[in-house]
């Protein structure tokens, strides 16, 4: 079945439940990116310095990876529908405080909490819509990974619109289009069955005992410090309005959806993962470099380039953590990200850090190592990394109600 057929359980003709759920992962997804064109004017408006200002990314992502133990454990008990509310709940509480932050301190806090509700809610998200959906599971998961890519890319955009105003106003803004998927889902999700065996929050460190599956997560840390160098750090080097900053990371953004969902597929088809995965990485590494060195309009451009490379390698690593390992999905993707998101919490710490002590361009030279890094890993892993068993399935799975969110 065609899943953009307009016809019943095609994409255009699903239930008012997944599309909630759906417009809900939008706003969620947009968080992320949300931030990145307003992080000069963070700055100024806080009397704060770069690296102050980065440790919104670090404590936002070094809950969530946190919360990888967590998500799991939370949804076997309450069930699907429950998590997705309490999610969105901590969400719009602690994004509506983080729009009246008197200082850089209480805003890093409050951005914090913020990811722990966002945490609940992505991590269950896709076992939801799949649950609730029309015709099977292939227009659904489509309709999630539209979500994801239109929120990467709208993020940094809505950011820049409410932002060239008020540095509060994407804040503000996010917490209230979460407050209306809180309705939605409310009113139009129904609960959704347990899984039949509860989570431990043991399980997915013990999964990590895989040697293909610590190989995976190894290597995707040293690729996230790369990535959230580039998302955390850049707007600084770029300097730009709002309004062009968020331009720059909206192209990024789409540039990042199309290649995920669409070119990373036909290049595995091709070349085989592991390639794919190694040449990426190495590309992405020169890319950095130049971005690092080159003028502000080679900055500009290679800012937007590295999404294409990015999305490839967010396909990639997504699935190898599904399927080198004979761990259920849900818990080797919760181990997986669980080491990888440490990485998303250190580099925006760590990057104006390396500049204060010596200049701009070692920061981004220390990101092109880390994903040399990753090839590396890539290279030498390369026996424990093949998968051997039955073919993978695409990006995201759904086992035991329990979705796996690895991107």
């Amino acid at each position: 079945m065609d899943p953009f057929d307009a016809g019943a359980g095609g994409i255009l003709r699903q239930p008012k439940a997944v599309w909630a759920t759906a417009g809900a992962s939008v706003v969620a997804f947009m968080g992320i990116g949300l931030v990145d064109p307003i992080l000069p004017s963070i700055a100024k408006g806080l009397d704060a310095t770069a690296s102050q200002v980065s440790l919104l990314f670090t404590s936002y992502f070094l809950i969530t990876a946190i919360a990888m133990l967590v998500t799991g454990f939370v949804s076997s008990r309450i069930g699907g529908r429950k998590t997705l509310l309490l999610g969105l709940a901590l969400v719009v509480v602690f994004a509506g405080l983080a729009g009246t932050s008197g200082s850089v301190g209480e805003l890093v806090g409050f951005r914090a909490g913020w990811g722990l509700g966002n945490a609940l809610f992505v991590s269950t998200a896709l076992a939801v819509i799949v649950g609730a959906a029309a015709g099977g599971s292939a227009a659904a998961i489509l309709l999630y990974e539209s979500a994801l890519g239109l929120g990467m890319a709208c993020g940094p955009l809505l950011g820049a619109l409410l932002g060239d105003a008020s540095w509060r106003y994407p804040f503000f803004g996010t917490a209230f289009l979460m407050a209306i998927g809180f309705l939605c889902i409310t009113v139009f999700l129904k609960e959704q069955p347990k899984p039949a065996r509860r989570r431990s929050l043991l399980d997915p460190l013990k999964a990590l005992g895989h040697g293909g599956l610590a190989s995976a997560a190894v290597s995707s840390f040293f690729y996230n410090y790369t990535f959230f160098t580039v998302l955390a750090f850049t707007p600084f080097v770029l300097d730009m309005t709002p309004y062009k900053s968020g331009a720059v990371f909206f192209a990024w953004g789409v540039l990042l959806a199309v290649f995920s969902v669409f070119a990373a597929p036909r290049l595995q088809e091709r070349f085989g993962s592991l390639k794919v995965l190694g040449g990426s990485l190495v590309l992405l590494a020169a890319d950095v470099l130049v971005l690092g060195y080159g003028d502000h309009t080679t900055a500009i451009v290679c800012t937007i380039l590295s999404g294409a490379f990015i999305g490839v390698n967010n396909t990639v690593y997504t699935e190898l953590a599904l399927g080198v390992s004979d761990a259920p999905r849900p818990v080797a993707s919760a181990g997986y990200n669980f080491v990888r998101w440490f990485a998303a919490a250190a580099a925006p710490y760590f990057a104006p850090k390396i500049e204060e002590w010596t200049d701009i361009h070692i920061p981004f030279v220390v990101a092109a190592v880390t994903a040399v890094l990753g090839a590396l890993v890539v290279v030498v892993r390369r026996k424990a990394l093949t998968h051997e068993a039955e073919e993978l399935e695409p990006r995201h799975a759904v086992e035991d109600g329990v979705t796996v969110f690895a991107n």
